[in-house]
């Protein structure tokens, strides 16, 4: 079982930055690839970013350059640095652990809106 904790939302002004974190507990969070998603109102949710356990990164195409995901094991924390935000970047932004033949994990969400 792994719980999924995110924080760091908020309102930003446009061409500003947020910082999200996600921690992980119960599980042998090192062998989880660890993603975030994002789902803005009346729309999908779709893939913002993934790194694996081997700490390889995957972006979407409108997010490569603007952020960044890392992890720090130690810690058992996910973080998504967000720059260069824009009014569509307006979401609520999830963590997600996936690890082969286990039952992916979601957290609860954190808001991030974009707006002046």
């Amino acid at each position: 079982q792994v719980q999924l904790v995110e924080t760091g939302g908020g309102l930003v002004q446009p061409g500003g930055s947020l910082r999200l974190s996600c921690v992980a507990t119960g599980s042998i969070f090192r062998l989880y690839t660890m993603g975030w998603y994002r789902q803005a109102p009346g729309k999908q949710r779709e893939l913002v970013a993934t790194i694996t356990a081997g700490d390889s990164t995957n972006y979407a195409d409108s997010m490569k350059g603007r952020f960044t995901i890392s992890r720090d094991n130690a810690k058992n924390t996910v973080y998504l640095q967000m720059n260069s935000l824009e009014p569509e970047d307006t979401a609520v932004y999830y963590c997600n652990a996936f690890r082969i033949n286990r039952q992916p994990y979601w957290g609860q969400g954190t808001q991030v809106t974009v707006s002046s």
